[in-house]
């Protein structure tokens, strides 16, 4: 009986002890996200939870002087408040990965119940563990595992994405400035029409509604200064939150200007293979597949929720007279019996009453599954399945419209930045020189002049906006493929030269 105790004290506190040495580092987890982060970006380093004060002194080192565009990613990739609590995410998912491994703690039950005549207690004791989790705990395991995979990717996402913001928002911040810079020239070049309109005037060759008619041009242009000074602050203001600056966004120095040439591109075909090896949320999705399906095997499995084994201890009840004799009260039936106080008989071993003091063997409670064997569970899950299989199709298709349109979108803003820069602004600035020349010689209308004015004046503005547009075309390229546009380009030049080796050595 006493080993049977051991031995049973002694299971118990193996399994508290092995209980007890699961812990949660995520450590890995952050150091396999930024893996994937760097792969998304092209920046070896962003946020890992504890680092705040180094990162903080990065951020300040960074920013001091001025940022390229490429600092800012970086900048944003460690600073960022969001992707930095998505960090803590893969945290919650690798707690959840060290649950899911963990035995559910065995139950103890103890009854004590007392004779109402005195005496001994019955004693009913239990000690019963859930076995049905052995067979779940692996896919139960596995399933927590890619939820973590999942969060890791959607990590890795969301930092492709900040990438990809953080440069548009760059090269709007930088076409914004541009811009303000062009409404102040503009401002100048209308109101030198101003002056001369009122120079003529007071040579007797204008009229008062020339003079008019120039002023209403520079108030307009005025206009435009003030109106393209609020745009640069705003587009400033969405650049430092996405840096997670906390300061004037004013004070932020950005030193790249507007790319004034179109990249290299390439054929949507190749595009479209390195969006489907390299998007980190078509590889979540796939995730989500198999993890539908392992939680279809497990559904499966909990047909027989709980099948607990255990020990059963049980000690009968014992009244005082139970277990030895009354010797007074046999000593007085003997005395009466024989007229003189007599001492009681003595009673053989073998006749006297025996007690069994515990009763201990294993026990076995099994859930039987006659009305709930788990059908409405198992059908959910056989849907939530289908509904994974049908997100990671729509998910694909919908990647090869997004190339398709990213690369269409990108060459005709190239083409038409191209078409201002040689074409549009020669003729509206040779149109202007032509007709202010003839304008003060007499030969042209004010009108005539007014109106190359205004054309000069909206091409350039024109291109400054188109050459905005293009510039932030390429990183919603690289949002939509996956990759770096250097990493990009240098994969299909590769991919290229593969293609071009391997047909020389088939032609005979």
């Amino acid at each position: 009986m006493v080993r049977r105790t051991k031995y049973v004290c002694g299971t118990t506190a193996a399994l508290l002890a092995v209980s007890g040495c699961a812990t949660v580092d995520p450590t890995p987890d952050y150091q396999r996200a930024a893996k994937h982060v760097a792969a998304a970006t092209g920046q070896a380093r962003t946020y890992q939870p504890g680092d705040d004060d180094a990162i903080a002194d990065r951020v300040e080192e960074l920013l001091d002087g001025g940022i390229t565009v490429d600092e800012a990613v970086q900048v944003s990739l460690l600073n960022n408040p969001r992707l930095q609590s998505m960090f803590m995410e893969v945290g919650m998912a690798r707690a959840d990965v060290v649950q899911a491994g963990l035995l559910s703690n065995p139950t103890l039950g103890i009854a004590l119940q007392f004779p109402s005549g005195g005496g001994l207690a019955s004693l009913e004791a239990s000690l019963a563990q859930n076995i049905a989790e052995l067979w779940q705990l692996p896919l139960r395991k596995r399933i927590a595992e890619r939820s973590l995979e999942q969060a890791i990717l959607g990590l890795a996402r969301v930092a492709a994405d900040l990438s990809a913001d953080t440069k548009v928002a760059y090269r709007e911040a930088s076409g914004g400035d541009e811009r303000h810079r062009i409404a102040e020239e503009n401002l100048a070049v209308a109101q030198e029409l101003f002056d001369l309109a009122l120079a003529r005037m007071e040579a007797g060759a204008a009229s008062e509604l020339e003079v008019n008619l120039s002023r209403s041009l520079a108030l307009d242009a005025e206009m435009d200064v003030e109106a393209a000074r609020l745009a640069a602050a705003d587009a400033r203001r969405s650049l430092a939150t996405l840096l997670g600056f906390a300061g004037d966004a004013g004070g932020l120095v950005l030193l790249d200007p507007l790319p004034d040439e179109p990249p290299p591109t390439s054929d949507p075909e190749l595009l479209l293979g390195l969006a489907r090896l390299s998007r980190v949320d078509l590889r979540a999705a796939r995730e989500l597949t198999h993890a539908s399906r392992d939680r279809l095997r497990e559904e499966y499995l909990r047909v027989f929720p709980n099948v607990e084994i255990g020990l059963a201890l049980e000690r009968g009840e014992r009244g005082r007279s139970d277990g030895g004799r009354d010797i007074l009260a046999d000593t007085a039936r003997e005395s009466i019996s024989n007229g003189a106080l007599t001492a009681p008989g003595i009673e053989p071993r073998s006749a006297r009453r025996r007690h069994t003091d515990f009763i201990i063997g294993p026990s076995l409670d099994l859930e039987l599954p006659i009305f709930d064997q788990n059908q409405a569970q198992i059908a959910k899950a056989k849907l939530a399945c289908a509904a994974a299989l049908k997100t990671l199709e729509g998910l694909d298709r919908s990647i090869e419209q997004e190339v398709r349109a990213a690369t269409d979108r990108s060459a005709a803003a190239w083409r038409l930045v191209r078409m201002y820069r040689d074409r549009a602004l020669p003729l509206a600035q040779s149109n202007l020189d032509l007709s202010r020349e003839a304008y003060r010689a007499g030969r042209a209308s004010f009108l005539a002049v007014l109106e190359a004015q205004r054309f000069f004046l909206d091409a350039r503005s024109s291109f400054a906006s188109a050459t905005e547009a293009a510039a932030a075309t390429i990183p919603e390229l690289e949002r939509t493929i996956g990759l770096p546009y250097a990493v990009m380009m240098a994969q299909i030049v590769n991919e290229q030269d593969s293609q071009v080796t391997d047909g020389e050595e088939i032609e005979p």
